[in-house]
C-alpha cells in the first residue's frame, strides 16, 4: 500500500488538510496570512506561503504540476495575473486555471496546487 502524507491543517479550517503527499505527488492549498490587504498583496502572500507548503514537501515551484486559483472577484484576474507573473517559474510553466468564486471571510485568493516530490 503507497503511504498518504498529510502535512499540517489549513489557515481556512483546522479540519482540513493544508498538504498531502502521495505516490510522489504533493497536493496543497496556500491563502494570505493578511487578509486586510487588497489582492495584489494576497496574492503575493499566497503565493509566498505555496513556496513554502512546497519547501516543506521537499519540492519547489520547477516541480508545479497544475495550480488552480480562485478569486473572490474574477474582475480582480489581471491583479493576480501582475502577482503570479513575478512568481512563477518561467522555465518550468505549471498547468494554470483561475476560476471566481465566493471564498470564506475576508480572503480574495485561494490557491491549490500539485507538485511532483521525490519519493
Amino acid at each position: 500500500m503507497i503511504p498518504i502524507t498529510r502535512i499540517g491543517t489549513s489557515r481556512l479550517s483546522n479540519t482540513r488538510s493544508r498538504s498531502i503527499v502521495y505516490n510522489g505527488v504533493l497536493t496543497t492549498v496556500s491563502v494570505a496570512a493578511d487578509t486586510a490587504q487588497p489582492l495584489y498583496e494576497q496574492a503575493q502572500q499566497a503565493l509566498a506561503v505555496l513556496d513554502g507548503n512546497l519547501a516543506e514537501a521537499g519540492t519547489d515551484k520547477s516541480r508545479v504540476l497544475m495550480v488552480m486559483i480562485y478569486l473572490s472577484d474574477i474582475d480582480a484576474k489581471p491583479e493576480f495575473n501582475r502577482a503570479w507573473d513575478a512568481w512563477v517559474d518561467r522555465d518550468n510553466l505549471p498547468l494554470r486555471a483561475c476560476v471566481g468564486a465566493p471564498l470564506e471571510g475576508d480572503f480574495l485568493v485561494e490557491i491549490v496546487a500539485t507538485a511532483a516530490v521525490d519519493t
